[in-house]
């Protein structure tokens, strides 16, 4: 496998610069008297290049994963500690208050990765007996999460010990949403909070309550401005694409952590291709064609 990425990552990084050529062609314009309209902008070639590699990045983490046995993912400490959350809780007798913030709607991604986080979570509590309580902003969101738990109680084979007024609608207003979930955590006390999706100004509010009250807090986000709060207050941050990757974590499932791969792959083709751009304009400053 590291053979085969060498290959990919010197593909790339020939095949870019070799471009430069091509770019630096003329173009026809269709305006232009006694010539002919281009059929292909020469400019955009790189753009191509790069989403052909992506393309093939992908295509080549889903086959390899196909062929591996066993696969090493680092391991994400907010994800690992999953299980001690939720035995803390239950050995406390406590509940679990899970939140997926204020800023997204069913349609966002990190809105989706804190879905397949509640499944997991769901399961592991129909199986400790332990209450979950999920407030949020969106109906559709809540719909949503109802029936994700209700599936992680069947699979646990727990389906009894679902309840779906745990799961409920609070205000689409921001600041009442998160004035309405801190009174949940200081009312119940929970022994583990899981701030997970798309956090905005309510996101200290909440982890600072969660942090009085001495709860074990697992937070993620995509938002940069957010995560700076999540890790002062919470004890587990998942940053950025942490979040994304943790279905694949906590579910094994090899289609997602082949594209966890694949985003491997092309961070370090990036990586590459600024060390040759750097190099190159170094070496000849007139040149631009890692502009682009």
């Amino acid at each position: 496998m590291r053979t085969s990425s060498l290959r990919l990552i010197v593909l790339f990084a020939v095949i870019l610069p070799l471009s430069s050529f091509l770019i630096a062609s003329p173009i026809i314009a269709a305006d232009s008297p006694q010539t002919e309209t281009a059929w292909f902008d020469r400019r955009t070639l790189p753009a191509l290049i790069a989403s052909l590699v992506s393309i093939a990045a992908v295509l080549y983490a889903v086959w390899v994963i196909g062929r591996k046995k066993h696969l090493f993912i680092r391991e994400i400490p907010g994800l690992k500690a999953v299980e001690e959350a939720v035995g803390r809780a239950t050995e406390m007798g406590t509940a679990i208050v899970f939140t997926p913030g204020y800023g997204g709607d069913i349609q966002r991604p990190t809105t989706i990765a804190s879905m397949n986080i509640l499944s997991n979570v769901a399961e592991k509590t129909a199986s400790y007996d332990c209450r979950l309580i999920y407030p949020t902003h969106d109906p559709v969101i809540m719909a949503v999460a109802q029936e994700v738990v209700k599936e992680g109680y069947i699979k646990a084979g727990y389906p009894d010990r679902y309840n779906p007024d745990d799961i409920f609608y609070i205000s689409s207003s921001q600041f009442g949403y998160a004035a309405a979930v801190d009174g949940i955590i200081s009312r119940t006390r929970p022994a583990s909070v899981f701030l997970l999706g798309t956090f905005e100004a309510e996101s200290l509010i909440m982890a600072e309550t969660g942090n009085a009250i001495g709860a074990i807090q697992i937070a993620g986000t995509d938002s940069t401005i957010q995560l700076a709060f999540f890790i002062v207050a919470c004890d587990y941050t998942l940053i950025g694409e942490e979040l994304f990757a943790a279905s694949g974590y906590l579910t094994n499932d090899r289609v997602i952590l082949s594209t966890v791969k694949a985003q491997d792959i092309l961070k370090l083709l990036i990586a590459v291709f600024v060390l040759v751009a750097v190099i190159w304009s170094t070496l000849n400053p007139s040149s631009d064609w890692w502009k682009f």
